[in-house]
Protein backbone atom coordinates (compact mmCIF):
# COMPACT_ATOMS: atom_id res chain seq x y z
CA UNK A 1 0.00 0.00 0.00
CA UNK A 2 0.86 3.44 -0.84
CA UNK A 3 2.11 5.96 1.75
CA UNK A 4 -0.92 8.39 2.68
CA UNK A 5 1.38 11.19 0.94
CA UNK A 6 1.11 9.38 -2.28
CA UNK A 7 -2.03 8.18 -2.04
CA UNK A 8 -3.27 11.94 -1.75
CA UNK A 9 -1.11 12.76 -4.63
CA UNK A 10 -3.63 10.47 -6.50
CA UNK A 11 -6.10 13.02 -6.88
CA UNK A 12 -4.34 16.31 -7.24
CA UNK A 13 -6.37 18.19 -9.66
CA UNK A 14 -5.09 17.94 -13.28
CA UNK A 15 -4.45 21.87 -14.59
CA UNK A 16 -5.74 22.28 -18.07
CA UNK A 17 -3.99 24.79 -20.00
CA UNK A 18 -6.02 28.06 -20.25
CA UNK A 19 -9.06 26.73 -18.46
CA UNK A 20 -9.72 28.91 -15.66
CA UNK A 21 -12.59 27.66 -12.75
CA UNK A 22 -15.34 29.56 -12.63
CA UNK A 23 -16.38 31.51 -9.64
CA UNK A 24 -18.74 29.20 -7.08
CA UNK A 25 -22.29 30.29 -7.31
CA UNK A 26 -25.91 29.64 -5.75
CA UNK A 27 -28.63 27.77 -7.97
CA UNK A 28 -30.98 31.02 -7.08
CA UNK A 29 -28.13 33.03 -8.23
CA UNK A 30 -27.23 31.74 -11.53
CA UNK A 31 -31.04 31.25 -12.43
CA UNK A 32 -31.46 35.22 -11.56
CA UNK A 33 -28.50 36.59 -13.42
CA UNK A 34 -28.00 38.29 -16.99
CA UNK A 35 -31.34 36.73 -17.82
CA UNK A 36 -31.00 39.39 -21.29
CA UNK A 37 -28.20 37.19 -22.31
CA UNK A 38 -30.03 34.91 -24.66
CA UNK A 39 -26.97 32.54 -24.70
CA UNK A 40 -26.56 32.18 -21.27
CA UNK A 41 -30.63 32.12 -20.48
CA UNK A 42 -30.49 28.79 -23.11
CA UNK A 43 -27.04 27.44 -21.39
CA UNK A 44 -29.25 27.40 -18.16
CA UNK A 45 -32.20 25.48 -19.73
CA UNK A 46 -29.66 23.03 -21.17
CA UNK A 47 -28.03 22.36 -17.93
CA UNK A 48 -31.01 22.36 -15.86
CA UNK A 49 -33.60 20.90 -18.30
CA UNK A 50 -37.04 19.72 -17.13
CA UNK A 51 -35.91 19.98 -13.45
CA UNK A 52 -36.56 23.83 -13.47
CA UNK A 53 -40.31 23.16 -14.67
CA UNK A 54 -40.54 20.61 -11.89
CA UNK A 55 -39.07 22.62 -8.99
CA UNK A 56 -35.91 20.85 -8.63
CA UNK A 57 -37.26 17.47 -6.76
CA UNK A 58 -34.50 16.02 -4.56
CA UNK A 59 -33.89 11.95 -5.80
CA UNK A 60 -32.71 11.52 -2.09
CA UNK A 61 -34.94 14.29 -0.18
CA UNK A 62 -33.40 12.70 3.54
CA UNK A 63 -29.62 13.27 2.02
CA UNK A 64 -28.20 16.38 2.67
CA UNK A 65 -25.27 15.73 -0.08
CA UNK A 66 -25.62 17.54 -3.70
CA UNK A 67 -23.93 15.15 -5.37
CA UNK A 68 -24.84 11.23 -4.72
CA UNK A 69 -22.50 9.04 -6.82
CA UNK A 70 -24.47 5.81 -6.91
CA UNK A 71 -22.77 2.99 -8.49
CA UNK A 72 -19.35 2.05 -10.48
CA UNK A 73 -20.09 -0.61 -13.35
CA UNK A 74 -17.70 -2.51 -15.64
CA UNK A 75 -19.17 -3.09 -18.97
CA UNK A 76 -17.47 -5.50 -21.24
CA UNK A 77 -19.29 -5.94 -24.57
CA UNK A 78 -21.08 -9.57 -24.99
CA UNK A 79 -20.79 -10.40 -20.94
CA UNK A 80 -23.01 -9.13 -18.21
CA UNK A 81 -22.31 -5.40 -16.04
CA UNK A 82 -20.26 -6.09 -12.98
CA UNK A 83 -21.36 -3.46 -10.17
CA UNK A 84 -20.54 -1.80 -7.34
CA UNK A 85 -23.00 -0.69 -5.01
CA UNK A 86 -21.51 3.01 -3.57
CA UNK A 87 -24.70 4.10 -1.86
CA UNK A 88 -23.96 1.95 1.19
CA UNK A 89 -21.04 1.09 3.33
CA UNK A 90 -18.26 0.99 0.74
CA UNK A 91 -15.10 -0.40 2.84
CA UNK A 92 -16.15 -4.08 2.11
CA UNK A 93 -15.33 -3.36 -2.09
CA UNK A 94 -11.53 -3.39 -1.42
CA UNK A 95 -11.66 -7.06 0.19
CA UNK A 96 -10.06 -10.02 -2.12
CA UNK A 97 -13.32 -12.47 -1.74
CA UNK A 98 -15.27 -9.11 -3.60
CA UNK A 99 -12.68 -8.75 -6.17
CA UNK A 100 -13.77 -7.07 -9.73
CA UNK A 101 -12.60 -10.07 -12.10
CA UNK A 102 -11.16 -9.09 -15.40
CA UNK A 103 -9.87 -11.70 -18.36
CA UNK A 104 -6.75 -10.47 -19.41
CA UNK A 105 -6.78 -8.38 -22.20
CA UNK A 106 -10.59 -7.69 -22.61
CA UNK A 107 -11.57 -4.46 -23.50
CA UNK A 108 -14.07 -2.39 -21.01
CA UNK A 109 -15.42 0.82 -20.08
CA UNK A 110 -16.12 1.96 -16.40
CA UNK A 111 -19.66 3.67 -16.26
CA UNK A 112 -20.79 5.76 -13.04
CA UNK A 113 -24.30 6.66 -12.23
CA UNK A 114 -24.57 9.57 -9.36
CA UNK A 115 -27.62 12.02 -8.59
CA UNK A 116 -27.19 16.15 -7.98
CA UNK A 117 -29.46 17.93 -5.95
CA UNK A 118 -29.72 21.19 -4.56
CA UNK A 119 -27.21 23.53 -6.20
CA UNK A 120 -25.37 22.69 -9.76
CA UNK A 121 -22.10 20.90 -10.04
CA UNK A 122 -19.29 22.46 -11.85
CA UNK A 123 -16.17 20.55 -13.53
CA UNK A 124 -17.13 17.30 -12.02
CA UNK A 125 -14.50 14.63 -12.26
CA UNK A 126 -13.70 11.07 -12.09
CA UNK A 127 -10.32 9.74 -10.10
CA UNK A 128 -8.56 6.24 -10.46
CA UNK A 129 -5.34 4.92 -9.34
CA UNK A 130 -4.52 1.58 -9.61
CA UNK A 131 -1.62 0.29 -7.37
CA UNK A 132 0.09 -3.92 -7.38
CA UNK A 133 1.92 -4.51 -4.64
CA UNK A 134 2.01 -1.08 -3.16
CA UNK A 135 3.08 0.35 -6.19
CA UNK A 136 1.07 2.63 -8.95
CA UNK A 137 0.83 1.33 -11.75
CA UNK A 138 -2.18 3.13 -13.77
CA UNK A 139 -3.72 6.91 -13.12
CA UNK A 140 -6.28 8.61 -14.75
CA UNK A 141 -8.77 11.51 -14.34
CA UNK A 142 -11.35 11.71 -16.32
CA UNK A 143 -13.80 14.89 -16.72
CA UNK A 144 -17.41 13.97 -16.05
CA UNK A 145 -18.72 18.04 -16.97
CA UNK A 146 -21.11 20.17 -14.87
CA UNK A 147 -24.78 19.19 -14.31
CA UNK A 148 -27.84 20.47 -12.59
CA UNK A 149 -30.13 19.29 -10.49
CA UNK A 150 -32.46 16.47 -11.65
CA UNK A 151 -34.70 13.52 -9.95
CA UNK A 152 -32.96 10.71 -12.07
CA UNK A 153 -29.39 9.66 -12.33
CA UNK A 154 -27.01 10.93 -14.80
CA UNK A 155 -24.11 8.80 -16.17
CA UNK A 156 -21.01 9.28 -17.27
CA UNK A 157 -19.07 7.01 -19.30
CA UNK A 158 -15.23 6.81 -19.56
CA UNK A 159 -13.42 5.93 -22.71
CA UNK A 160 -12.63 1.86 -23.52
CA UNK A 161 -10.13 0.58 -22.78
CA UNK A 162 -7.74 -3.13 -22.40
CA UNK A 163 -6.93 -4.63 -19.27
CA UNK A 164 -3.15 -5.94 -18.72
CA UNK A 165 -2.59 -8.59 -20.73
CA UNK A 166 0.29 -12.06 -20.21
CA UNK A 167 1.52 -14.11 -17.33
CA UNK A 168 3.25 -11.56 -15.46
CA UNK A 169 0.13 -8.76 -15.39
CA UNK A 170 -2.45 -11.45 -14.05
CA UNK A 171 -3.02 -11.33 -10.21
CA UNK A 172 -4.40 -8.90 -7.41
CA UNK A 173 -4.78 -4.81 -8.23
CA UNK A 174 -5.90 -2.21 -5.69
CA UNK A 175 -7.83 0.33 -7.49
CA UNK A 176 -8.48 3.67 -5.69
CA UNK A 177 -11.40 6.14 -6.86
CA UNK A 178 -12.96 9.37 -6.36
CA UNK A 179 -15.69 11.85 -7.23
CA UNK A 180 -14.51 15.72 -6.53
CA UNK A 181 -14.81 19.13 -8.67
CA UNK A 182 -13.62 21.72 -10.05
CA UNK A 183 -13.47 23.14 -5.99
CA UNK A 184 -11.73 20.44 -4.99
CA UNK A 185 -15.00 18.67 -2.84
CA UNK A 186 -14.45 15.22 -2.68
CA UNK A 187 -18.02 13.68 -3.15
CA UNK A 188 -16.55 9.78 -2.48
CA UNK A 189 -13.53 8.25 -1.82
CA UNK A 190 -13.65 4.49 -2.39
CA UNK A 191 -10.99 1.75 -2.64
CA UNK A 192 -12.21 -1.98 -4.87
CA UNK A 193 -10.18 -4.68 -5.95
CA UNK A 194 -9.82 -5.59 -9.13
CA UNK A 195 -8.36 -9.52 -10.36
CA UNK A 196 -6.77 -9.38 -13.67
CA UNK A 197 -7.11 -13.73 -14.69
CA UNK A 198 -6.36 -16.14 -17.23
CA UNK A 199 -10.11 -16.72 -17.67
CA UNK A 200 -13.43 -15.61 -16.49
CA UNK A 201 -14.82 -18.06 -14.42
CA UNK A 202 -11.51 -17.01 -11.95
CA UNK A 203 -12.26 -17.12 -8.07
CA UNK A 204 -12.20 -13.54 -6.84
CA UNK A 205 -10.32 -14.75 -3.81
CA UNK A 206 -7.95 -17.25 -5.74
CA UNK A 207 -4.25 -16.40 -5.53
CA UNK A 208 -2.43 -16.55 -8.63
Amino acid sequence: MADNAEAAGDFEPEVTPGYKVPKEKKLDEILTQDKEDESLEKYKKQLLGEAALKGFPKPRPNDPRNVIVSKLLIIVEGRPDIELELEGDVAALKEKENAVVLKEGCEYKVRITFFVQNEIVTGLKYNQAVYRKGIRVDKHQHMVGSYGPKETAHEYNTPKESAPQGMLQRGRYNVKSAFTDDYTNKYLEWEWSLKIAKDWDAKPDDDE
